[in-house]
């Protein structure tokens, strides 16, 4: 692959020669070997024979039991008769033993001073200072390295230069997001022909942000990229520039830019730049904050008065609106590539890349599968993909059928079956008439999606669901079908309250009244759906997404906000109230789909309009206790006026 091929050339240019790990080694191998030598030079027993007490000596002496020695100032060396060596210290000012040795006939010399004796005590005291000197040299070498992997190397850029030897992605395992890979497509290009854009007066342009939601491939098109250009590429994420050091972040741009220089033309991906790129002036420190500091550096390096040129800058993050204005303009980033949700097309194509790694049975459709999976991210649809295979696995297949794809889509969206959750008769039986009112109000309302399942098995923190699922990919909601979702809430409310009473209405609609007073908030105050407060918007989000940590701020008087409160309590009152006409008017249906649910727990929506159509289901028996379900009938029950289809994504209830 040719793009390799040019990273890796122009890495073996850059880097010194030799391993940096056997130069380690051999440093230190040095040392130890240095060690070993005045060691070896103090040790001096094994040539001079045992050490023995002077008084010892003396009596031996005395007894002519040593045959010579060799009298030094701070050692005696000596042979005994036996041939055997040995060595003592003699004790100073003791005059008496040269006449000893004369009166026991033993031959004795004077010792001449030891030639190393003199290096021997150089090295003892110079030893220390050598050691800290080696030491102090060997870290200094450490912090030059680049890329800050020496010690203390922390004003180093962490960017890493990456060569995609195995598990390279190109192009082709991008899909969903044509328009988006389009855009880069056309850098890479840019980069192996600059000419052919040159002659036309084009230039390459220096930047590109990626914005999308999590899990839309805004990484993945950056791994993309790198596979596809033969130019080196660098990687960084926003967070790796600040640390706590003062002054760190804008050293490491810097540094960043230039090895970027060095390897030109080249590629710099910075992910989630959002932790280093957010507005200024609106962070908890002051003017001299070091990410501030690090923001101007970058803006610096990356149109400032010293042009960078071959250097193209990626980022990707999903938070722009937090981004400083200065950092977006045209001449750092000249280009802000959005990074879509995939639509249906897109999922299938998504699908397909995924199902490569995966057997598969026959009856798998990817297309139904992605009829069933609207507002999946990618990153969504590889773990539908993974749960899939999971699941055969666990059942003992050899390859993933459509079942095991239908169970883990049910999951990825509904949470896990709690089976094992003890429910008593009149729960069970309060669940299936409260999930059979949602699903008769659903089926009367016109501008509702189709119902793809209504079960009654716990899944997640619910006791039971249904699940519409529209019929193609929707970009924008109308009057009607926002004031049929609200009816659809009502229905499990209204449907207790018809059962069982005002006094037996349980808690069980608690998430259906929230999505509902929700639903009416934004219509009245965000989407201008009030005829008595017109089209004008009376509440905000502040930073942070709606369930994840945002907060609303409300630009009213008092006197409006009263008139909202009415609003909203009016919407959801006439929802109930036509929650309430529809579960009347088809009481017979609610009882039979309630029954069914009782019955079966888990009803598909073709199997719900099979039901009020012909009264009874077709399903194939089932090992469900002693003995096959019976076919459910009933009485003449009017039939639903509207057929079923699949799809995917539940709509609050």
């Amino acid at each position: 692959m040719a793009g390799e091929r040019t990273v890796s050339s122009k890495m073996n240019d850059d880097q010194p020669s030799g391993n940096p790990w056997v130069k380690s080694l051999l440093v230190w191998g040095g040392i130890f070997l240095a060690l070993l030598m005045v060691v070896s030079m103090f040790n001096t027993r094994s040539e001079s024979g045992p050490m023995i007490a002077y008084s010892d000596f003396r009596a031996k002496v005395a007894e002519g039991s040593v045959d010579s020695v060799e009298v030094g100032q701070d050692s005696i060396d000596g042979k005994m008769k036996n041939g055997d060596s040995f060595r003592t210290v003699p004790v100073p000012g003791d005059t008496t033993l040269t006449p000893l040795l004369q009166q026991s006939g033993v031959k004795y010399a004077g010792k001449t001073p030891e030639e190393g004796s003199l290096l021997v005590y150089i090295l003892a005291q110079t030893l220390p200072f050598l050691l800290i000197v080696g030491i102090a040299f060997f870290a200094l070498r450490q912090v030059q390295k680049g890329g800050g992997s020496g010690a203390m190397g922390f004003g180093k850029s962490k960017a890493k230069m990456l060569t995609e030897r195995s598990g390279r992605v190109t192009f082709d395992d991008v899909a969903g997001i044509d328009e988006a890979r389009e855009e880069l497509e056309e850098i890479v290009e840019f980069l192996r022909d600059p000419t052919r854009f040159s002659k036309l007066g084009g230039q390459i342009p220096k930047g590109a942000l990626l914005v999308g939601s999590p899990g839309t491939g805004k990484t993945l098109l950056a791994r993309a990229i790198a596979g596809e250009a033969g130019v080196p590429f660098f990687t960084i994420s926003g967070s790796d520039f600040v640390e706590m050091f003062v002054g760190v972040g804008a050293s490491r741009v810097r540094d960043m830019f230039e090895q970027a220089k060095k390897n030109a033309p080249c590629i710099v991906f910075i992910d989630e730049i959002d932790a280093v790129g957010r507005h200024r002036g609106h962070g908890l420190g002051n003017s001299n904050d070091e990410r501030e500091q690090t923001l101007n550096q970058l803006l610096v390096e990356m149109d400032g008065f010293e042009a960078n040129e071959g250097i193209i800058i990626i980022a990707a993050t999903n938070r722009p609106d937090v981004l400083d204005p200065a950092l977006l303009r045209p001449g750092r980033f000249d280009r802000q590539v959005v990074v879509p949700v995939p639509d249906i097309e897109g999922r299938e194509k998504i699908l397909a890349v995924h199902m490569k790694k995966v057997p598969l049975a026959p009856d798998v459709n990817a297309r139904v599968i992605a009829r069933g999976t609207p507002g999946f991210s990618g990153a969504d649809l590889a773990n539908l993909v993974n749960e899939a295979a999971l699941l055969a696995a666990r059942r003992n297949k050899r390859l993933v059928a459509m079942q095991e794809f239908e169970d883990a889509k049910d999951k990825v969206m509904m949470g896990a079956e709690r089976r094992s959750m003890v429910m008593t008769d009149d729960e069970k039986k309060m669940t299936a008439y409260h999930e059979a009112g949602h699903a008769i109000v659903s089926l009367h309302e016109a501008a509702s999606d189709p119902i793809h399942k209504a079960t009654i098995i716990p899944r997640g923190r619910a006791l039971g669901m249904v699940m519409r699922l529209p019929e193609r990919d929707s970009y924008s909601y109308h009057r009607d079908k926002m004031l049929a979702n609200l009816s659809v809430a009502m229905g499990g409310r209204v449907a207790e309250e018809i059962i069982f009473g005002y006094d037996k209405v349980s808690s069980g609609a608690s998430s259906d009244i929230q999505y509902a007073t929700s639903l009416a908030r934004n219509m009245v105050t965000k989407w201008g759906m009030s005829d008595k407060l017109g089209p004008l918007q009376y509440e905000e989000s502040q930073e942070g997404y709606l369930g994840m940590g945002g907060s609303h701020r409300t630009m009213a008087s008092d006197e409006t906000n009263k008139v909202i409160d009415s609003e909203i309590r009016g919407l959801v009152d006439n929802a109930h109230a036509r929650a309430t006409q529809l579960l009347n008017e088809h009481s017979e249906q609610l009882e039979s789909l309630a029954q069914a649910l009782l019955e079966y727990e888990t009803l598909s929506g073709e199997e719900i309009n099979q039901l009020l159509e012909s009264g009874r289901i077709d399903r194939p028996s089932e090992p469900r206790g002693p003995g096959a379900p019976r076919p459910l009938t009933g009485s003449s029950i009017p039939k639903a006026g509207r057929r079923f289809s699949g799809g995917a994504a539940p709509q609050g209830v």
